[in-house]
């Protein structure tokens, strides 16, 4: 039996993220989930790529606002619901699309903070980006400002057999939430989810059916202490020296694959819960 153990939402594309006992299904996947941006002065999108203290930056929400905070700074209170003003262009990967700005207390703090002139920018309710149809075949699949799915999807297995092969050289374990996924599966084999074809949640009415449709090709980013947005100066180059010895995936271009991006293709409108059984059909 497979369960969901966790599920987290990053509220702000590569900043901290928030664990949920349980979580609305919406056609974007989790509603607030990278929901939010942060884009230099031309609109390109910033990420801990090339911004690691990003991974301090720590959303909540608290009643009707949501709450940043991060070292060094005073916290930043924003309506949760957006402080929206200008429509502005912002680029994601190959994606040019509107956003809403989110005013100038948000830059300056965001800038303060980044050292760089840096603006806060919310998914426009106007605007549609959907996911690349090459992986979802038939599927029209909507995102937010996520990397390109609206959903990151990794079995607990899989973490504990990196980390075997980690400490075989010495190197200390990683928690998940280095990768960043939405929802954590307990209960499958090591690196099963890359022949998972659709997984699904619940029962009944209720049943949620979300189809795993590509690899996660991993950058650098798993690297960083999300913690402090810095990576062991003993161990800078890991997890990828790691992976890279046997997670090269030729779907990807041989990119190091960790985890599958997925897609809702049944039950919006649902719930999940962290507890709930997994029901599961392989692709093969």
């Amino acid at each position: 039996m497979a369960t969901l153990s966790a599920i987290t939402i990053y509220p702000i594309k590569s900043c901290g993220g928030i664990a949920l006992e349980q979580a609305g299904i919406g056609p974007l996947g989790l509603a607030l989930d990278r929901h939010w941006m942060v884009v230099d002065h031309e609109g390109q999108f910033l990420t801990q790529r090339s911004h690691p203290g990003m991974a301090c930056i720590a959303p909540r929400f608290e009643g009707d606002e949501m709450v940043l905070s991060a070292p060094g700074m005073e916290k930043l209170r924003l309506a949760a619901g957006g402080e929206d003003g200008a429509a502005v262009q912002v680029q994601v990967w190959r994606s040019r699309l509107e956003a809403l700005d989110q005013g100038e207390r948000a830059r300056r703090w965001f800038s303060d903070y980044l050292h760089a002139d840096a603006r806060l920018v919310r998914f426009s309710p106007a605007a549609e980006r959907l996911s690349n149809q090459k992986w979802t075949g038939d599927y029209r699949a909507p995102t937010q400002f996520s990397d390109g799915y609206p959903l990151l999807v990794i079995g607990q297995a899989s973490l504990d057999d990196l980390n075997a092969r980690l400490a075989a050289k010495g190197a200390p374990a990683l928690p998940m939430g280095r990768f960043r996924p939405n929802l954590v599966i307990d209960g499958l084999d090591a690196y099963e989810e890359d022949y998972v074809d659709t997984l699904t949640l619940g029962e009944g009415d209720g049943v949620i059916e979300l189809k795993l449709v590509k690899p996660c090709a991993r950058c650098p980013v798993p690297g960083i202490d999300q913690q402090t947005g810095l990576r062991d100066p003993q161990w800078p180059d890991e997890p990828l020296d790691t992976l890279a010895t046997y997670r090269a995936n030729p779907r990807v271009d041989g990119g190091l694959t960790f985890g599958q991006n997925a897609i809702v293709i049944g039950g919006v409108g649902g719930v999940i819960r962290v507890g709930q059984e997994c029901a599961w059909e392989l692709n093969f």
